[in-house]
């Protein structure tokens, strides 16, 4: 049985709406104490604001406990390696939260870890994030079968993640993004096979304004994630005319929202205000990460009986 969440691919169409489900319970019912007695462990090769203070919230709100081991208490695969690291980690904690530059060191993590591993961040997705998205929208819209969702910008860690989402609930993903920087063909053709069975439309285009076209929700991501701080000048010229601005956000529906994983940098991805506008709910996704993950943690943890696949 699988225990680990390392890809939106380790969950099935009715995992996600299950989670999501019991998400908005939870973001009603507050403070439970579930899982007292329980401990996360987090562990991170990045730094973060929203990943660190959401996990550590989400178990003290489940009633549960954290430690978070920083790069330089660790040295993950350097001071000590990674299996060696999973195997007493095991020993010690209920779970492992991870935040790796490198998602093979997530891979060698769950193998060799007796406990259950989550993806707080990779290289090639970031799970948690594309599914407090979904909350979003489902709160925001009130369902997600056949809307559509157009992503501006690189096809980076969360684009993959929120493609594969949104192929697995019905959702319309277009992408937009320069040549070079597209989602590569094998996340592409498994969001198309998730699409055969949900009737979603996986589109990936170069043109923004084609992509942004009638969509009810626009999303975008930094050009340069951290790692990518020597392309940052070049990405900038690459990426100009990808700006989400009042203008592009025109050809949306009038009612379209716009979303933001977070951090942005105001003037480059999206046009300086924009995030401040009516339209954007970057602050009710930032807020809805704690929510999503308490009922992930319940889950993986025992907290709630639900048939999660890999959990049964």
């Amino acid at each position: 049985m699988k225990k680990d969440l390392l890809s939106i691919a380790d969950l099935g169409v009715e995992d996600i709406r299950l989670l999501i489900s019991d998400a908005i319970d939870m973001k009603a019912q507050g403070w439970v104490s579930s899982l007292s007695g329980k401990t996360l462990a987090i562990m991170f090769e990045k730094p973060s604001l929203r990943t660190r203070v959401s996990f550590e919230l989400a178990m003290r709100q489940l009633g549960g406990e954290t430690i978070y081991l920083s790069p330089a208490e660790v040295g993950l695969g350097q001071r000590e390696s990674v299996s060696d690291v999973a195997r007493v980690l095991s020993r010690y904690v209920d779970a492992i939260a991870a935040r790796t530059y490198s998602h093979q060191t997530l891979e060698v993590l769950a193998s060799y870890s007796m406990v259950p591993v989550i993806n707080a961040l990779s290289d090639r997705e970031h799970p948690c994030q594309a599914l407090a998205d979904l909350l979003t929208i489902c709160e925001k819209r009130g369902e997600l079968n056949g809307l559509t969702i157009a992503f501006i910008g690189d096809g980076n860690n969360v684009a993959r993640s929120l493609m594969l989402a949104a192929s697995l609930t019905g959702m319309n993903f277009r992408i937009a993004s320069p040549p070079g920087y597209a989602i590569e063909e094998e996340t592409i053709n498994l969001a198309q096979s998730n699409a055969i069975g949900t009737g979603a439309e996986i589109f990936c285009t170069e043109d923004p304004r084609q992509a942004v076209s009638g969509a009810e929700v626009v999303y975008t991501d930094v050009w340069a994630s951290m790692g990518q701080e020597t392309e940052a000048e070049a990405r900038r010229q690459i990426f100009a005319s990808y700006q989400v601005n009042a203008e592009l956000l025109s050809l949306a529906r009038e009612d379209a929202i716009l979303m933001h994983p977070l951090p942005a940098h105001h003037g480059e991805e999206v046009a300086e205000g924009i995030l401040d506008s009516p339209t954007s709910v970057v602050f009710d996704q930032a807020e809805n990460r704690l929510h999503l993950q308490k009922a992930l943690l319940a889950v993986m943890l025992g907290g709630l009986e639900i048939p999660l696949a890999g959990y049964r």
